[in-house]
């Protein structure tokens, strides 16, 4: 069942912002269904001091300074970070300078922001993670009784198919598949919003137009990322000419609206050794758990989505 404004959804945002993660935040932060108890960054498309500047930046548009946010892991578990910033622009913002703000970051770690959020939380909160899983992966090691207040965690990342940053892996779970594993393995009820749905959740130049010409702020600043977006960035032939995908937004969309998801149960497990395949999600959906057959699969994974619903939800919601 969807919230309703009447009884918002309490969430986490964890984040890398670039240019998807400012798009999720921008929607996260404005729509009425969900309540934002923090937000929490993590190295990623770019370093961890320039996610914590874009993070304040968006929130400030989008007239949410009041969400606490904290700066985490400044890369994975394991060897050293790697961003993206031939997809986001140098700073992460498609070079874009966002108003001055007054924002500063809390004065605690990531992970100990999220365990508090989750220690004080009434109900169970869901968790977003729209960046590597670093800071999710240590909180889990580090604060295993806080399990039982996260309702889920639903991830952008992963791939069934082909990858984006190799032939196989996608860059959130190549950055930190170490981190990857931790989470599907945790027994925490899990949601896989991976490259497929990722790109096929658009807005088109009808609905870019619309939001660069919104009086709102937050839809300007969402239609001049978007409209940076609809260049490729190397991701020509994934994404129809003129179009630019709704890319981590739609994660947040498909915790919004899941009843346009299609979602089946599988088994998923990350390729950690060297070479070529790490950093692949292997998406089992034979409905068997190693070891343990008959055990509950705790894995739902994004096999299609409702394009047209999430670009009017996206588009409605910020205009």
């Amino acid at each position: 069942m969807n919230a309703s404004p009447a009884s918002p959804l309490p969430v986490i945002l964890d984040v890398d912002t670039g240019i998807d993660d400012a798009l999720a935040l921008l929607l996260a932060a404005t729509h009425p269904s969900l309540a934002v108890k923090a937000v929490t960054c993590a190295a990623g498309n770019v370093s961890l001091a320039q996610v914590v500047e874009n993070t304040l930046g968006v929130l400030d548009v989008a007239g949410r300074d009041d969400i606490p946010v904290a700066a985490g892991a400044e890369g994975p578990l394991v060897g050293r970070p790697r961003d993206a910033s031939h997809v986001h622009g140098a700073n992460g913002l498609a070079d874009i300078t966002l108003p001055a703000h007054g924002g500063t970051p809390v004065d605690e770690h990531a992970v100990e922001l999220l365990r508090r959020t989750l220690d004080e939380a009434v109900e169970p909160v869901t968790i977003i993670a729209l960046a590597p899983l670093t800071n999710i992966a240590l909180l889990l090691r580090m604060y295993p009784a806080v399990r039982p207040k996260i309702a889920r965690i639903v991830f952008m990342g992963g791939a069934i198919g082909t990858g984006n940053v190799t032939a196989v892996a996608e860059f959130n779970v190549w950055h930190d598949p170490e981190a990857a594993a931790v989470v599907l393995d945790s027994g925490v009820p899990t949601l896989m919003y991976g490259l497929e749905p990722f790109y096929a959740a658009t807005c088109d130049d009808t609905a870019i137009r619309a939001l660069t010409s919104s009086a709102q702020p937050a839809a300007r600043l969402a239609g001049r990322l978007l409209a940076y977006l609809t260049a490729g960035r190397g991701e020509e032939g994934r994404v129809r000419a003129g179009d630019a995908p709704l890319g981590d937004a739609g994660t947040v969309c498909a915790v919004i609206d899941p009843g346009a998801l299609t979602v089946v149960a599988a088994n998923v497990g990350v390729a950690l050794a060297p070479g070529n395949t790490r950093g692949q999600t292997i998406v089992d959906m034979r409905h068997t758990s190693p070891g343990a057959p008959g055990t509950p699969v705790s894995t739902g994974v994004v096999t299609a989505v409702d394009t047209a619903r999430y670009r009017d939800l996206f588009v409605g919601a910020l205009s």
